[in-house]
């Protein structure tokens, strides 16, 4: 995501719609089915956001998980963990 403006022109159809590119979509993190929010501003302009996620810290339990991937114990994990901190593989 670059650190800049970027402009991206859009055509409006006949029925008046407005279909928003691949990449404003993932820019916004959005994509079929979301919604997003749009809030018309002075001189004609419009900031599109897309809501709040909302979430449990528990909805990311398991993610990770690999039934095929390698089974690993405490003390391999914490070692594996500080030597990528370290910079090393």
């Amino acid at each position: 995501m670059p650190d800049f403006a970027v402009m991206t022109k859009l055509t409006i159809t006949a029925k008046g719609q407005v279909t928003l590119k691949k990449d404003v979509l993932a820019h916004l993190g959005v994509g079929p089915g979301d919604k997003v929010e749009v809030t018309l501003l002075p001189g004609g302009k419009v900031e599109i956001t897309p809501p709040a996620r909302k979430g449990k810290i528990s909805d990311v339990f398991g993610m990770l998980y690999d039934p095929n991937g390698p089974k690993l114990t405490i003390d391999e994990i914490k070692e594996a963990t500080e030597k990528a901190w370290a910079g090393e593989r």
